[in-house]
């Protein structure tokens, strides 16, 4: 069964707690904190390999999670680390999130991304330990890791693809070619995935596929055509099979005006990041079927011709035409070769997002008060154990020094508020100076946060 396209839950594994302990040795009742730190989770990570040819095992089990981090111990011991998730997946692997924007193409092999991170182990109270804070009694709770929804959308790294229309001996052809044996018939549409062969001639060896045929409108997904058509956009050639002898006594050249509409219209609806443009690469035509129709192929051929299209005239069936069709294809896979390695900025191509060391936060106005809104502050209030109180005022402290309570009362927010803070609501209850920063006829707005200057507690 060929599956390429699944929807993929992963999540990462959850940091390990900290732990509050204290060093006891004899004569010495109230040794210093020697809380360790938790360890960190586990990410879920993807990795191209050629020893995978489908995505059907994701089909099947699509949520994946990484192992979790091992609390701290006593005497300053930190928590082992989870262990990765490591998922093969095949080479061609478009890696996109929920919303279908592009996070990383899998393009070559041993490429690799993470899908899921793994959360950041809790600090012991051994590393919470300052010149004016001696002997915490708290620590910090292990980060949850990432959860997500991806989409997984392969596309086949071929050096040759046909096109053609249904039943115009595509899957004859590349059984002749190569050790493939997809399925044949008499009737259309017996192709329903893309099939792989490897084709040996001389010195080279290249791979061709054999894409499900394709009908007017596929570029607009009638007949499921842009799942197809979306297999050939990495191939270096293109071979355009015509039938000499269809039972609908088609025109070839009309069949061969239609497959190059449909892929303009495929090319100018999809961005192909660093690949030439379909209808830019080399490529051939077959007329296939010569031997059931010798008079149709001798008609046509002169057009097609004059057209400059580059035309072979065989069938499948006798084998007439075919070693000049693989001598000419693999002339063509090396000069495919050689453009796409020169269009392509790499055979692995990550998408960059660089993301500040500190997210900014906003303030918003809710029914019931306001609501903070930020990575960095969502991940401060989830790693604080809520039921120690030293712990409640050290986050504070840290909102204090991160402008957070400023900006809430530049927003409007007073003294017993309700403010909403990574899913939990607090009674605001802001520093004297906070509140003595704002005058009193100001008018409230909205203000967004200044960089939180304490790196040496907030790794």
């Amino acid at each position: 069964m060929f599956i390429d396209e699944v929807k993929l839950h992963v999540k990462g594994g959850r940091g390990g707690d900290g732990v509050t302990a204290f060093l006891r040795q004899p004569y010495e009742p109230k040794g210093p904190p020697d809380g360790g730190d938790g360890g960190h989770g586990g990410s879920v990570v993807l990795e191209a390999s050629g020893d995978v040819a489908t995505l059907l095992d994701f089909h099947h089990r699509p949520h994946r999670a990484a192992d979790r981090g091992r609390h701290g111990q006593g005497d300053r011991r930190r928590g082992a680390d989870g262990k990765d998730e490591r998922l093969l997946v095949p080479v061609g692997t478009v890696v996109k999130d929920a919303l279908g924007a592009v996070l990383t193409d899998l393009a070559a092999e041993g490429a690799t991304c993470v899908a899921a991170s793994g959360g950041r182990g809790g600090r012991g109270n051994a590393s919470l330990r300052t010149r004016t804070r001696r002997a915490p009694r708290f620590h910090e709770l292990g980060e949850p890791g990432q959860e997500r929804w991806l989409v997984l959308e392969l596309k086949l790294l071929a050096d040759v693809a046909l096109v053609g229309f249904p039943n115009v001996g595509k899957s004859s052809l590349i059984a002749r070619l190569s050790a493939a044996r997809p399925k044949i018939a008499d009737y259309p549409f017996t192709t329903l995935s893309p099939n792989l062969g490897v084709v040996a001639h001389d010195e080279e060896t290249f791979v061709v596929a054999d894409v499900p045929g394709l009908v007017p409108g596929a570029a607009e997904g009638r007949g499921l055509g842009r799942d197809f058509l979306r297999h050939i956009e990495r191939a270096s050639v293109l071979v355009h099979v015509l039938d000499c002898a269809s039972y609908e006594q088609r025109d070839p050249r009309e069949d061969l005006a239609a497959l190059v509409a449909e892929l303009r219209a495929y090319q100018d609806a999809t961005e192909l990041a660093g690949w030439a443009p379909l209808l830019d690469r080399p490529a051939l035509v077959l007329l296939n079927k010569a031997d059931a129709d010798a008079e149709t192929a001798e008609i046509v051929l002169p057009d097609l011709r004059n057209e400059g299209w580059e035309v072979i005239v065989g069938s499948v069936v006798t084998g007439q035409g075919m070693q000049q069709l693989r001598t000419r294809m693999a002339d063509l896979v090396r000069l495919g070769r050689s453009r796409r390695t020169d269009a392509a900025p790499a055979a692995h191509r990550r998408v960059l997002r660089p993301v500040p060391a500190h997210q900014d936060f906003s303030v918003e106005r809710t029914p019931g008060g306001f609501q903070v809104v930020g990575e960095r502050i969502d991940r401060w209030v989830v790693m604080t154990d809520l039921s120690n109180d030293e712990g409640v005022a050290y986050l504070q402290s840290r909102l204090a020094r991160g402008g957070v309570e400023r900006a809430l009362v530049l927003a409007g927010a007073r003294l017993g508020d309700t403010i909403e803070l990574g899913g939990y609501a607090f009674d605001f209850a802001p520093e004297p100076d906070d509140l003595e920063a704002v005058e009193p006829d100001s008018e409230p707005t909205a203000a967004s946060s200044e960089p939180d200057t304490d790196h040496g507690e907030d790794r």
